[in-house]
């Protein structure tokens, strides 16, 4: 069996667009751009972001942007903008939007903790 090595990316976030940044990292993340890609091993890939606070957003997205959960209880649906999401912690959208591009399984909680956002 080959010997797996842990790889590190370092990106500048400053004038990226959100969802296109988000696209990118889920792809490094997966492993996907590496040459032994295979679905079912975790590639031991690292990625760090940096200047996160100059995620670029085109027109009103903003304002009206909406990101939606559900408590488990009845009537329980809540819904947050992305104004109100970035007002405590900077990289929770960029965080959302990676979690959501990944699959759902049990690989993804290990890629999500070698997300580092800086």
């Amino acid at each position: 069996m080959k010997e797996r090595k842990q790889k590190i990316y370092n990106i500048d976030a400053a004038e990226e667009h959100l969802g296109r940044l988000a696209t990118k990292i889920a792809t490094l993340l997966r492993g996907k751009a590496e040459v032994t890609f295979e679905p079912h091993i975790d590639p031991l890939i690292t990625v760090k972001i940096s200047n996160i606070e100059k995620v670029v957003m085109t027109g009103k997205k903003i304002e009206q942007n909406v990101y939606r959960y559900h408590t488990g209880w009845p009537g329980g649906l809540k819904t947050k903008s992305f104004a109100e999401i970035t007002a405590k912690d900077k990289g929770r959208a960029l965080k959302l939007a990676v979690t959501r591009m990944l699959k759902k399984n049990r690989i993804r909680a290990k890629l999500l903790k070698r997300l580092i956002i800086q």
